[in-house]
């Protein structure tokens, strides 16, 4: 695969993570276009977008992933798709069934547009999740590719990501239109982090708006936070990989955790660190023992259960999210350092004072709100 003038299409480009590929993608050699897709682009990013054209061509694709004739569109002439577009859903606030469509149809339609396109090289997004964690009495310290773990949960957004890597990976080997073999592989990043993480922004929000404290939602957890400029970086690293003849066999196929080199520790310490100088502060409050928080997200989801022919009711936790957000669940990046040459580009300082920064500017924007308020 001699890649003279290639081109990339990444689904999802809208996206937190898929924004950063695209601004790590302008700066590769040879590329001569970049499709970035998505239901839909912000103003802002388009704006973005455009000021890159001058380093290479980008084209705005807007549209749905179940459309088969658009994907079809997407993938003519494309040399390289990097499929992150998803819903992700951690609250359980989005129906199962469209969960179910995007994130596992609407990643079988794109493999077999590639197959029409005969588009040679595919790189999943995959997650963390479809690993576990299954108990939070499961303790799984640095873990590896070679620890058979499976999530066992039912909940629609693990299940979709696992139902769609697995069809990721057992689509490499196929047989492209044009004769060719389709190389495919899966990237499982750790729950990331970075500025413009929704969950971040709605988690510093939330405490602005209750006098400083950050809510609790994991003090129990022990896990391996990625910043997202890393994530970005072993995308552009895997289709490196995919498209140089060495190092593409022991690539195709395979799925890698992707980690840096941010400290472990809970998902309320990473909020705090990421908070603190701008005096938001923990929740010092007794808590319950983390069996009876459990306990009682299985009285809410039956409760939930059997008001289901009358209300919908939403419960404010389940065991799924007091299992997700509880567990020691950390991974090591060896095989991607091995097989991908991954390193980390940017250390836990960098990624500590980048995201910080834009910490700041909610801050910074939330106080301007409350002046206009007042006015």
């Amino acid at each position: 695969m001699a890649m003279t003038g290639w081109s990339c299409l990444v689904t999802g480009a809208g996206g937190f993570l898929g924004q950063r590929i695209v601004r790590l993608l302008v700066e590769e050699k040879e590329l001569k276009e970049i499709r970035v897709l998505d239901k839909a682009f912000r103003p802002e990013l388009r704006e973005e977008f455009s000021k890159l054209q001058n380093k290479t061509k980008l084209t705005v694709l807007e549209g749905d992933i179940l459309d088969e004739p658009f994907l079809k569109r997407a993938c003519q002439d494309v040399s390289v798709v990097i499929h992150t577009a998803c819903i992700i859903d951690v609250f359980g606030v989005t129906h199962r069934e469209s969960i179910m469509n995007v994130n596992v149809k609407g990643t079988q339609l794109l493999l077999e547009a590639c197959v029409q396109a005969s588009v040679p090289v595919f790189i999943y997004t995959s997650s963390i999740e479809v690993a576990g964690p299954n108990s939070y009495k499961e303790i799984i310290q640095n873990g590896h590719e070679e620890e058979p773990l499976e999530n066992t949960w039912s909940a629609p957004y693990p299940y979709s990501k696992k139902l769609a890597e697995k069809a990721v990976l057992a689509a490499d080997g196929w047989t492209l239109k044009d004769g060719g073999t389709l190389y495919t592989c899966a990237l499982r990043p750790m729950y990331i982090y970075g500025e413009g993480s929704q969950f971040l922004s709605a988690g510093i929000n939330e405490a602005l708006n209750n006098n400083g404290i950050l809510s609790s939602i994991g003090k129990f957890s022990t896990v391996n936070p990625v910043y997202v400029g890393n994530v970005a970086w072993a995308h552009i690293l895997a289709l490196r990989a995919l498209q140089d003849p060495k190092k593409a066999p022991s690539v195709r196929g395979q799925f890698y955790y992707i980690s840096d080199d941010t400290p472990h520790q809970s998902y309320d310490n990473l909020n705090y660190t990421l908070s603190k100088e701008f005096g938001l502060r923990l929740d010092s409050r007794w808590s319950l023992p983390l069996s009876l928080i459990y306990w009682i997200g299985f009285l809410l989801e039956i409760v939930s259960f059997l008001l289901r022919p009358i209300y919908t009711y939403r419960p404010p936790f389940n065991r799924h999210m007091v299992t997700l957000s509880n567990s020691v669940f950390t991974f090591s990046y060896k095989k991607a350092q091995r097989d991908l040459a991954y390193k980390p580009l940017y250390s836990w300082e960098e990624a500590k004072q980048k995201t910080v920064e834009w910490v700041g500017s909610l801050v910074d924007r939330h106080e301007e709100t409350l002046k206009s308020k007042t006015q």
